[in-house]
C-alpha cells in the first residue's frame, strides 16, 4: 500500500448525517473512532498522528475512553504495517495496552506507531500515545498481527 493510501485510510472522507442506526456504512466504527485524525508523519515503519480529544471518545469520567485508545493502537499500529508491505489489515493475535495517564476532552494527543518486525506472516507493531503538550506517555501498546500470505496461484 502505498503512503497516500495509507494516509487516507487513516484520515477518510468526510463524516454524513445519519438519521437511524440502519444506514451505518460497515465502517461506521472506524470512522467513529477516527474523525478528526491528522497523519503528521509516514515513513517506512513508522507512522505519527495526531488527535484533538473530541467530546465523543469520553468515558463517564470525562476522559479519553479506554477502548478508544485500544482501538487507536489497533488502527494506528495496522496502517504502520502497512507501510512495510501488509497487504491487508490482518487479525490480531495478541494485544497488550498499558494506560499511564489521561486525556481530556480538547487535549492534543500524538499516536506514534513503530514496526517491531514484519515477517512473512506476523507483524508487531508498538504504539505510544503522548500528551503534545507535555510529550508525557499516557497509554503505550504492544500489538501483534496475523498477516494473511497472499496466494501464488
Amino acid at each position: 500500500m502505498n503512503s497516500s493510501s495509507v494516509k487516507k485510510l487513516l484520515e477518510g472522507d468526510p463524516p454524513t448525517k445519519i438519521d437511524s442506526i440502519d444506514e451505518l456504512s460497515d465502517g461506521f466504527f472506524n470512522s467513529f473512532i477516527m474523525e478528526g485524525l491528522q497523519v503528521d508523519l509516514m515513513e517506512p515503519g513508522r507512522v505519527v498522528c495526531s488527535l484533538t480529544v473530541p467530546h465523543r471518545l469520553l468515558n463517564t469520567a470525562n476522559f479519553l475512553h479506554g477502548g478508544a485508545i485500544a482501538s487507536l493502537i489497533d488502527l494506528v499500529g495496522s496502517a504502520a504495517l502497512h507501510t512495510v508491505g501488509a497487504t491487508s489489515s490482518g487479525s490480531s493475535l495478541e494485544i497488550n495496552i498499558s494506560y499511564l495517564d489521561s486525556a481530556f476532552e480538547n487535549d492534543e494527543v500524538e499516536i506514534d506507531a513503530k514496526v517491531l518486525r514484519m515477517g512473512k506472516a506476523i507483524g508487531v507493531v508498538v504504539v505510544e500515545l503522548r500528551k503534545k503538550k507535555t510529550g508525557k506517555i499516557m497509554a503505550q501498546g504492544r500489538h501483534t498481527k496475523y498477516l494473511p500470505v497472499p496466494s501464488k496461484l
